[in-house]
């Protein structure tokens, strides 16, 4: 039996990298889903990928909340009800000091990735107090997520995610007795837009040898993260709250480390761009 079957899940930043193959995992396990973006075009493109009535499309800014609640509702409206929120969609800073940051971008990653993810929780929970007590949430972790961990040249992303981290903890204690599943992933280095920048900053030239040899260890394609999306979505979850689960967990790093120079031998290191 597929692990999602009759599931509806909204998931944010779903047209293309980790959120689109996350929406592809869940529909092959029977879920169907709302794929979003800020963009109608790529909304529109995304949606010429999955099969006829498993997927809906809506466009929406996650920095408006007025915008995500109707998102929720479109959803309920469309499907009938709505199980799981994934919370990914996701900016980064452009690789760069602090001194020569730009105010403006830097600010936009705050708001994209902690108001955007406050904004999508606060929508699926309040969906879930009345409509499903056994909803899922889950939150999208990241680099800075782990306290010994630091992000320097990407100080806003670095900080929204250990923002995140600590925010989804902290709802998850909050709702502990309800029998809502919150959650957070981290979905390890996949090598997305966001990292494979097209014209790379001076910082990300000067880093750009050390930049490379770190996604040849560790990008991992975004299917490792969707399965264990997939895990935290299904039965498995219910009655659990405050799981974190990784996909560049401690073993799979060792494991990635020490299969890197066979991979880099016969030529099996894959960096395609998803």
């Amino acid at each position: 039996m597929q692990k999602l079957q009759g599931r509806v899940t909204i998931i944010t930043g779903s047209t293309k990298g980790i959120g689109n193959a996350i929406a592809h995992a869940f529909v092959r396990e029977g879920a169907k889903v709302v794929i979003t973006s800020s963009s109608e075009s790529n909304v529109r493109h995304a949606l010429e990928a999955f099969p006829e009535g498993t997927a809906f499309g809506f466009t929406c800014d996650v920095t408006s909340r007025v915008e995500v609640e109707h998102l929720m509702a479109a959803g309920v409206t469309r499907f009938g009800r709505v199980d799981c929120f994934i919370n990914n969609a996701g900016i980064s800073d452009p690789f760069g000091s602090l001194a020569e940051s730009d105010p403006d971008l830097w600010g936009r990653v705050i708001d994209t990735n902690i108001k955007g993810t406050y904004n999508g929780s606060r929508a699926a929970i309040r969906y879930f107090l009345q409509n499903n007590p056994k909803g899922k949430l889950i939150n999208m972790a990241g680099s800075g997520t782990d306290p010994q961990s630091n992000t320097p040249w990407i100080s806003a992303y670095g900080s929204t995610k250990a923002a995140i981290a600590r925010f989804t903890r902290a709802v998850a204690a909050e709702y502990r007795h309800t029998g809502m599943s919150i959650m957070l992933l981290h979905p390890g280095l996949v090598r997305t837009a966001m990292v494979s920048p097209t014209d790379p900053t001076r910082e990300l030239q000067k880093q750009l040898h050390t930049f490379n040899t770190v996604l040849d260890i560790f990008a991992q394609p975004p299917s490792v993260a969707a399965r264990l999306a997939v895990q935290m979505a299904s039965e498995w979850s219910d009655g659990r709250s405050g799981i974190y689960l990784s996909a560049l967990s401690t073993w799979r790093k060792k494991r990635l480390l020490l299969s890197f120079p066979f991979r880099k031998m016969f030529n099996r290191i894959d960096r395609r761009t998803y």
